[in-house]
């Protein structure tokens, strides 16, 4: 009989009840065969994954750290390089045999962990209430895929690399020479050897390869002062997209329904963010105009629109709630623009007195302070000296002392506990926080940002539970198909898009009761970059 004949009956049903290891992953290969896998109740990967978010869970791992055995890897069965096998050239002994074993490390590895699970009610309600449900839910956006326009792409790629010639052309001109521009090699040789360029005062150190570093952070130093490191970074900007997207997408469509099918990492970010590989969607950049086209690119299927939507000031909005600040509470209470309300308070003026560049100092003071920034970060950013940036802060704290409060508090826990908490108690753990100098100073920023970032995440994470399962429950057409940070994206037939748009945001604005309101926006269009 078939596999499915064999072992169908056992998969499709709920009992008896499995447990494995990245589960999704096998509901993919079982969906492949038509099996529905279902009954799972444990996933070894996400146990770990709640337990202790910053170390590594890969299988071998997990066997090694915790019950001190030495699995084989499937280099051992497979080989390596040119040379690898696939598993069907491997006799069914030695597949099994390798199978069994992790069988067995699984079922050991998930006994541990319901342990330790169930002696800490918080993270197991985050596993099973959070990570466990979403799993499904993630699997089933995988396989809705989402169409992507891929003569659309092709275009784009002919128009960015007309744009790369030019600023190749334009590189040359202002090198004096002819040189390769996408090698950092030549580039700082030409920068730093050839022109010249100090970097703070000195000619910059050389790299373990005996190579000048080109990186984002030095060329964005002297792009102010030099045209050739703007020239570079701008081509290294337009490359990437084509490589990454422009290029890359149309090859990655599945010749089965013309659509791209990321897979999205569940278990890797440390602050409980969802992150996507192939293609990786979360890094697409929003603030140009060329990451924005390739936005245009992912489009609606033919009757239906994308409808996608995002919370408004979700990190500010959770900072007012963690902190409990009297006054930041108090201005999302009144649905406020929060960043002329911080600029009354820093400045000492009447809300409707504030300048545009008074609003714009606000908001750099209010993202920075919630990432930590120091004064020197804040100063640099603004362009102003160090001493105004301080008086900044310190008007700042002295308006809102609970925020001042909170970030004393949370420095303080995170020193004598080794890690911070979500609003929901999901554990981000700061194994650096004992550290020295800069990666001290690094973890306590941290420390500080790790409960809002985690705590959005953990409310995208129940949004997209709700949402499905109030699709499943009203039998809806749409489907989930993206999550990127903390944007929801669905595919909507036309004639559910009325009824999609006004609960969509209810949905999301009630997954919790924090002390502020939570305000979804919503958005309609034919693609991406239109519903955004």
């Amino acid at each position: 009989g078939t596999f499915k004949e064999i072992f169908g009956k056992v998969l499709e049903h709920k009992k008896p009840i499995k447990c494995g290891y990245d589960t999704k992953y096998m509901k993919h290969v079982f969906a492949n065969v038509g099996i529905n896998l279902a009954g799972v109740s444990d996933d070894v990967m996400l146990e770990s994954y709640v337990l202790e978010a910053h170390r590594p869970h890969t299988i071998e791992k997990l066997a090694a750290n915790w019950l001190k055995y030495e699995l084989r890897g499937e280099e051992d069965l497979l080989g390596k390089g040119a040379k690898k096998l696939s598993f069907s050239k491997i006799s069914v002994e030695n597949a099994a045999d390798f199978a069994s074993e992790r069988v067995f490390i699984v079922s050991r590895l998930n006994r541990l962990f319901k342990k330790a699970l169930s002696d800490d009610a918080k993270l197991e309600k985050i596993y099973r209430d959070i990570e466990m449900p979403l799993s499904d839910v993630l699997f089933k956006m995988e396989q809705n895929g989402v169409l992507i326009d891929t003569k659309l792409l092709d275009q784009q790629t002919v128009q960015l690399n007309a744009q790369a010639q030019k600023l190749e052309e334009k590189a040359f001109e202002a090198a004096g020479e002819k040189f390769k521009l996408s090698s950092p090699k030549q580039l700082g040789e030409i920068l730093f050897d050839k022109m010249g360029v100090v970097l703070d005062g000195a000619k910059p150190k050389k790299t373990v390869s005996g190579n000048y570093s080109t990186s984002e952070e030095v060329l964005s130093e002297l792009a102010e002062n030099y045209p050739l490191a703007k020239i570079a970074l701008e081509y290294r900007t337009i490359t990437k997209l084509v490589t990454t997207y422009t290029e890359k997408l149309p090859k990655m469509v599945a010749p089965k329904d013309g659509r791209v099918h990321t897979t999205f990492e569940q278990a890797v970010a440390v602050t409980g963010r969802l992150s996507s590989t192939n293609p990786n969607l979360q890094n697409i950049p929003i603030r140009t105009e060329e990451g924005r086209k390739v936005r245009e690119a992912f489009i609606a299927a033919p009757g239906c629109k994308l409808i996608s939507a995002d919370y408004s000031q979700i990190e500010l909005r959770i900072m007012a709630h963690l902190s409990a600040d009297k006054r930041l509470v108090e201005a999302f209470k009144n649905n406020e623009d929060i960043h002329r309300a911080t600029a009354a308070e820093v400045f000492g003026k009447e809300k409707d007195k504030v300048t545009p560049n008074d609003r714009r100092i606000a908001k750099v003071i209010n993202f920075g302070l919630m990432y930590g920034m120091s004064p020197f970060g804040l100063a640099k950013n603004l362009g102003i000296g160090r001493d105004e940036a301080k008086n900044y802060i310190n008007k700042f704290f002295a308006r809102f002392p609970g925020v001042h409060e909170y970030m004393d508090s949370t420095r303080a826990l995170a020193d004598r506990q080794g890690y911070v908490e979500t609003t929901f108690g999901r554990r981000l753990w700061l194994p650096e926080i004992h550290a020295g100098g800069a990666r001290r100073a690094a973890a306590e920023r941290a420390a500080i940002n790790a409960p809002m970032q985690g705590t959005a995440a953990d409310l995208i994470k129940l949004s997209m539970i709700a949402v499905q399962k109030w699709i499943e429950e009203k039998g809806l057409k749409s489907k989930l198909i993206l999550q990127i940070h903390d944007e929801l994206i669905m595919e909507v037939p036309e004639d559910e898009v009325d009824l999609v748009k006004e609960n969509l945001p209810k949905i999301m604005d009630s997954v919790t009761e924090l002390h502020v309101p939570l305000i979804a926006e919503v958005g309609v269009g034919d693609n991406w970059e239109a519903a955004h």
